[in-house]
């Protein structure tokens, strides 16, 4: 009992901290992110290529702070599923459910820990997150931002496969991440329910209907082609290295996928397909897997993450901001393909990815019901996310030191024009 009204006096005080503390964070760390990326905008114009690869390193460091307002928060990711280590250096399309604005902080949280992944990666997020204070960083980052609703629909998706052609795969970024449903499940249940029941299709509760538009568009520009090999031996070499693990030769995801598309007797139409406002009816291109010369352009793999919240009620934002909510347990669950196993029809991709929601729900519904995950589709066991507190310290200490030197460049600068002014005066 003392604990818990001990527990109950420091709730308040501690929110407070913490909130001044991540306020302060974003002071120190975002300017001082834009500021290197200008000081360092010469070497753009020597070697384009080096000053990406500084971008990408601490473009890293500055979501391992927002992994740490979540760690230090006491909300612990938890990975299950398929071992998805050899998608690490891999060209991969990364499909979430999206449940509320908790979910990227705690993916950033889960690609932390692994080596080489946030440095080059590609989010897609809608374009009001561009007028947030992390929306300059995204914009240095070269990450996309989509316009939502049907009459902006073609003219994002073809920015999408521009953005790709002309940023995506030169930049040499690996992994792309994109939350089909277009939104969070709050906002877009009953939507997508109506349009569920009004084309016979399973009425979803734990997810919505996804939006294929977008997937189309990157399947288009990056998925492997079905009449030429430029993929095959990148992927034959993958395929081999993968086959304990994941992939071309994962019995357990195969025989999961075969499950599903066989368990849903629900086929989605062409008419219900022309009915779904992100369909991607002109994103009928050619294949540009071979982008700018490149044969390196195809996607490798398609990572499926099943995110769940304890009981079902997601954390949010502010809830990681503040931390007043008690500390819990946020699972991850991956499903990994090749990107062979995905179809480039569009009729079939939705199909496909329909079937990957339907999967969603089954999880989902079994998890909030009995707590636990099936034991069977898990190549690897439920495993806590450790962070390095150490290297935290050290990030933070390198962001406080160049914020430090900046004013004092900023007031040198400030000091030498007045000086200057002065002398023009007398």
């Amino acid at each position: 009992m003392p604990c818990v009204s001990l527990r109950s006096i420091i709730k308040y005080p501690r929110a407070v901290l913490r909130t001044i503390l991540v306020v302060a964070n974003n002071i120190y760390c975002v300017p001082t992110y834009l500021v290197w990326m200008f000081l360092l905008l010469p070497l753009r114009k020597v070697h384009e290529t080096y000053y990406y690869r500084i971008e990408g390193i601490l473009f890293h460091w500055l979501l391992a702070n927002v992994s740490m307002w979540s760690w230090t928060a006491g909300y612990e990711v938890v990975e299950m599923g398929d071992d998805i280590t050899t998608a690490f250096d891999k060209r991969t399309l990364v499909l979430a459910n999206h449940q509320s604005t908790s979910d990227v902080p705690l993916l950033m949280a889960a690609f932390n820990a692994k080596k080489g992944i946030l440095p080059n990666i590609m989010w897609i997020m809608d374009r009001l997150f561009k007028y947030t204070n992390f929306g300059a960083v995204s914009l240095v980052h070269q990450d996309f931002f989509i316009a939502s609703g049907k009459k902006n629909r073609e003219k994002s998706l073809q920015q999408l496969k521009s953005h790709i052609q002309k940023c995506y795969v030169p930049r040499k970024r690996k992994w792309m991440v994109l939350f089909p449903e277009g939104g969070f499940l709050r906002k877009r249940k009953e939507v997508s329910q109506r349009f569920a029941e009004k084309n016979n299709l399973p009425v979803l509760n734990n997810v919505t209907l996804p939006r294929v538009g977008a997937m189309k568009a990157i399947m288009d520009m990056l998925g492997a082609p079905t009449d030429m090999n430029v993929c095959a031996s990148s992927a034959s070499t993958t395929c081999s290295t993968a086959q304990s693990h994941v992939g071309c030769g994962s019995t357990v995801a195969q025989d999961a996928a075969k499950q599903s598309d066989s368990n849903s007797s629900t086929i989605i139409t062409s008419k219900a397909i022309n009915k779904d406002d992100d369909d991607c009816d002109t994103c009928k291109d050619a294949s540009y897997a071979m982008l700018n010369g490149q044969s390196g352009g195809c996607l490798e793999y398609v990572l499926d993450i099943t995110v769940a919240y304890p009981q079902g009620t997601p954390l949010d934002l502010p809830n990681i901001v503040h931390g007043m909510r008690d500390p819990c347990q946020t699972f991850l669950f991956y499903k990994l393909y090749h990107s062979s196993e995905v179809p480039r029809e569009s009729e079939s991709l939705t199909q496909w990815l329909y079937n990957r929601f339907y999967e969603k729900e089954k999880l989902l519904e079994e998890f909030y019901r009995t707590g636990s995950w099936p034991a069977s589709c898990c190549t690897i066991p439920p495993t806590v996310v450790h962070q390095d507190l150490l290297r935290f310290l050290l990030i933070h200490l390198f962001f406080i030191t160049s914020t430090y030197v900046h004013l004092q460049l900023i007031l040198m600068l400030i000091q030498y024009t007045n000086v200057m002014y002065v002398y023009m005066l007398s």
